[in-house]
């Protein structure tokens, strides 16, 4: 999973799986899922990111083979 900010457009991207997506569905208002040709969600873009908090990343009971900082 990557966690991608664009200070252009205020937006967060969380990409679940490596690849494009070919369909984007809103799901909430400024949230949009992106999923690939087989329908699999490859990543949620969420608009006005900035009003979120971003200071701070938590990974609770998550899994995690490897962690990096950009």
């Amino acid at each position: 999973m990557k966690l991608h900010y664009y200070a252009e457009t205020d937006s967060l991207y969380i990409e679940l799986k490596a690849g494009p997506g070919t369909e984007a569905r809103e799901i909430a208002l400024g949230v949009n899922a992106d999923f690939d040709a087989e329908g699999t969600l490859v990543g949620l873009d969420i608009d006005g990111a900035s009003k979120l908090d971003l200071a701070t990343l938590e990974a609770i009971d998550v899994p995690l083979t490897s962690l990096k900082a950009a």
